[in-house]
């Protein structure tokens, strides 16, 4: 009954535990979460002012498929100012979050035939939009202990005529690691010399760490810009996850066929939403530096317990707001009957026993680690791995 491509596909797993975990807490269980990518942090008071004035003033009606003008032009500045990227109005695309970009880059460019390059670990989201486009996700296994930088021997060794696009994050979520400019520059050298595109995910720019600096792939040079599709957006670095705006820009080409998609699918992205994006990204900036000092102060905390915790290591991420602990040394061990085979067993056990709420990282791509997010309080995040430590501790050999 159902079409084909929908039985490739699995349900968000990190949603998923987001939903088991607030009906834990709706049914009176005291559940501590980390397992959301979203920020605990209230959207700024200017912003939903600016969202008010637009609804009081009527502008509640159809806007452009692309988004309007004036946004448009705020990203644009905004990409030449923080980026050093030159776009035009038509070369920028507003979508219903920074996944509804992604998934239009994958309805403008993947096809049956063509395989699309993930590194891993990665976004639950990315093999799965592959998937849904008929075209085959091809995963490149990257390592701690090149703080899962996808090497480019590695990535050359992937490609092939089938090639279509290399998807890259960074900041990266699920492992907050962040890419370097020789890295990059090997890259783009690499998507110029065999003719693929780069889908570039940079919706965590603005969280790094460190004196560390976000570099976008596209500003490599013009021959990587002409390859690359950027996505970005506000509900990481504005607290605007609900609001539901994200941004692509790229080659005008692709960013028509873009355009075109969306308006056969959602239309426009909210009215109301494009006039607070247009408040967050042109209005004071004062926010962004206050929250990332404050998911600095929990990341610090964070890593620093989870190592102390017996059979974790975890290595200090760079940028975004989630820890990667390994946990392998853990998988083998019991509770009662119950053997904890792998991160999946782990995150249920820790969910079921601690009721502490986190992803497996089977879910990225990697079964050795589990992602905890901090964008949650300190408070939660001390109880929460008070809650850990003393549930490890009942596991036994």
């Amino acid at each position: 009954m159902l079409a084909e491509r929908v039985k490739k596909i699995k349900p968000s797993p990190t949603l998923a535990i987001d939903s088991k975990a607030k009906a834990m807490k709706a049914s009176g269980i005291d559940v501590i979460s980390f397992g959301v990518g979203e920020p605990d942090f209230d959207t700024p008071e200017n912003i939903k002012e600016a969202a008010a004035k637009a609804m009081r003033e009527g502008f509640t009606k159809y806007t452009a498929v692309g988004g309007i003008d004036p946004l448009k032009d705020a990203i644009v500045e905004k990409l030449k100012k923080d980026n050093g990227l030159s776009y035009k109005r038509e070369e920028i695309i507003v979508s219903c979050g920074a996944k509804h970009s992604l998934y239009n880059i994958a309805q403008a460019l993947y096809g049956p035939g063509d395989e699309v390059i993930i590194p891993s670990p990665y976004w639950v989201s990315y093999p799965d939009q592959v998937l849904l486009n008929d075209a085959t996700p091809v995963i490149v296994k990257t390592f701690e202990a090149d703080s899962f930088m996808l090497k480019p021997e590695a990535l050359e060794a992937a490609i092939t005529n089938k090639t279509k696009a290399l998807i890259l994050n960074s900041p990266s979520n699920p492992t907050g690691m962040i890419y370097d400019r020789k890295t990059l520059e090997a890259i783009a050298g690499l998507a110029e010399k065999h003719g693929f595109f780069v889908v570039s995910d940079e919706i965590y720019e603005k969280l790094v760490y460190d004196g560390k600096e976000h570099i976008s792939i596209a500003s490599i040079g013009s021959g990587a810009m002409a390859r690359c599709i950027v996505v970005n957006g506000l509900s990481k670095s504005h607290a605007m996850t609900g609001w539901r705006i994200g941004y692509a820009a790229g080659p005008a080409d692709i960013i028509k066929a873009m355009t075109n998609i969306q308006s056969q699918s959602t239309s426009n992205p909210t009215s109301i939403s494009q006039k607070a994006a247009l408040e967050a990204l042109t209005g004071p900036q004062e926010f962004v530096s206050t929250i990332r000092a404050e998911f600095d102060k929990r990341r610090r905390y964070l890593v620093q317990e989870l190592n102390t915790i017996e059979g974790i290591t975890c290595g200090m991420p760079a940028g975004a707001f989630y820890a990667f602990p390994n946990t392998k040394r853990l998988y083998g061990r019991k509770f009662g009957d119950r053997v904890i085979a792998g991160s999946t067993d782990l995150a249920l056990y820790l969910l079921e026993e601690a009721k502490v709420a986190l992803v497996h990282g089977a879910a990225f791509g990697d079964d050795d680690y589990l992602r905890l997010s901090y964008a949650t309080s300190m408070e939660d995040i001390t109880r929460g791995l008070a809650r850990i430590r003393e549930a490890l501790g009942n596991l036994r050999p």
